[in-house]
This record gives structure tokens, sequence and C-alpha cells, in this order.
């Protein structure tokens, strides 16, 4: 199983979870409406993205696997903040960020 990398906690910091990103997710199948309508009722873009990778580690590796094709149309310079393992994407479903 894959894990995010110790970087990947920058990624709380540089994800803009707005309305279109979300909406992105939503519509590339990784995160569900309900948990769309949570993220975008959270007021603080840091406690936004912890309820987005909550959401996520709970998932799949194919819903994670989504996650980076969206991110790589938005947020290509992270990247490899999200990569292990030679590269490929993943997650560690066991992933607790505080």
């Amino acid at each position: 199983m894959c894990s995010l990398t110790a970087n990947s906690v920058h990624l709380l910091d540089h994800i803009v979870s707005d309305d279109a990103f979300v909406a992105e997710l939503v519509a590339a199948e990784c995160i569900t409406q309900p948990q769309r309508d949570h993220i975008l009722s959270i007021p603080q873009l840091r406690d936004r993205n912890v309820a987005l990778f909550e959401f996520l580690a709970q998932g799949n590796d194919a819903d994670f696997n989504k996650f980076i094709n969206v991110i790589s149309k938005e947020h290509a310079h992270l990247l490899p903040l999200l990569t292990t393992d030679g590269g490929s994407a993943c997650i560690n479903h066991v992933l607790i960020i505080s």
C-alpha cells in the first residue's frame, strides 16, 4: 500500500479548494456531492483541505488517481508532493492529517 509523502502535508496550505475546483472533483467522481457541500461549508481553506483529504483517504486508489488527474490540470506544480513508489500516485487509506 502506498502513502502520501512527508511533504504532502504542505498541500493543506497550497491547494485552493474553491467552488470550481471542488466541482471538478465531483465531476471526476472522486468525491460525492454531499462531500462537496461539506467541504465548501468550511470557511478556512486549510480546514477544507483537511476535510478533502479525509474523504480521499476513505476512498480507493482509483478515486485518488482521479483526484491526481484533476490536480494535474489546476495545480501541476504540486504533483511531486503527491507521488510515492517511483512516481505512481496513491494514498494510504488510513491517513489522518491534523
